[in-house]
């Protein structure tokens, strides 16, 4: 979107380095106050990578000071740009391509990572908030709730990322769909460390829903299904959904059938790959980056 000498971007913008965007816009921030220039607002934003990991601790400084900075996380759970690698975001037992799992079982550990929402309303900043793709006009009424606020605001979007994944890319929006009917991302508002809205879950599905879609949780179904894993994995959305109260009252009651039949789509056998049909311009790189469960 930026190659120089052009932009499509219709505003002024910073292309920092990959660790320093919170400092990058807490420095414009500090710059255009001192200006008097209260009239321009700042946004920084990042993927997960940037953000959970090489960025943190510039982030974190960012909320210590109440920089007025609304800081976005685009979080696909890894670092794609470099082959898909293990990022702080990246779930437990997931399979990433070029990190290499440490023991015998293949994927990422559990008890490794961080949930920067919840570090976020630690630091006790005006305005908090997760998002999913799924749920675009949501994701617009945060950035306007954040942008009626001054101080440091900071919004956590879930993207699926079909290739690093190994999904369909007709499966985009049914993750991000899946994911928060699971309990696995929960989304929600907070302000000033105090959750004050929760988006609740429609019909409450069990997390192989959305295992079952992706190549990196293969191993987690065959050659035979790992069952102590995959409750591990249930138990961690279950206590989403009991620290979060994210079950509606009328759960399911207007959503007959499961949220693979709510989506329109034929259901897989656990594990099974998505059809060449279905992404047929990144099978043979799916292929190449997760290969057959080991």
């Amino acid at each position: 979107s930026t190659p120089y000498p052009e932009s499509s971007w219709q505003l002024p913008w910073v292309h920092s380095l990959f660790g320093n965007a919170p400092a990058v816009a807490a420095g414009v921030s500090a710059a255009l106050r001192a200006k008097g220039r209260e009239d321009i607002r700042v946004v920084g934003q990042a993927g997960d990578g940037g953000t959970v990991d090489i960025g943190f601790a510039c982030l974190s400084g960012m909320f210590e000071r109440n920089d007025d900075v609304l800081f976005v996380c685009y979080d696909n759970e890894g670092y794609m740009n470099t082959g898909v690698q293990r990022s702080g975001a990246t779930p437990p037992a997931a399979r990433t391509a070029n990190t290499k799992p440490v023991g015998p079982e293949p994927g990422n550990v559990f008890g490794q990572g961080k949930n920067v929402p919840m570090i976020a309303m630690a630091h006790e900043i005006p305005y908090v908030a997760t998002a999913t793709v799924a749920e675009p006009r949501d994701l617009e009424l945060k950035v306007e709730r954040a942008m009626e606020m001054r101080g440091a605001r900071y919004i956590h979007v879930f993207v699926p990322c079909p290739l690093g994944w190994g999904a369909a890319s007709k499966d985009t929006i049914r993750l991000a769909r899946l994911v928060k009917e699971t309990g696995i991302f929960p989304v929600f508002a907070a302000e000033d460390g105090e959750v004050t809205e929760v988006s609740k879950i429609r019909r409450h599905v069990p997390v192989t829903e959305y295992l079952k879609l992706q190549r990196r949780y293969a191993h987690l179904f065959k050659p035979e299904v790992n069952t102590e894993v995959i409750e591990r994995l249930q138990a961690g959305a279950d206590r989403n959904i009991r620290r979060f109260d994210l079950l509606a009252a009328d759960e399911g009651a207007e959503f007959p059938g499961d949220a693979t039949a709510q989506a329109g789509e034929t259901s897989r056998e656990p594990g099974e790959p998505p059809t060449p049909e279905a992404d047929s311009s990144t099978t043979m790189l799916l292929k190449e980056t997760h290969g057959n469960p080991r």
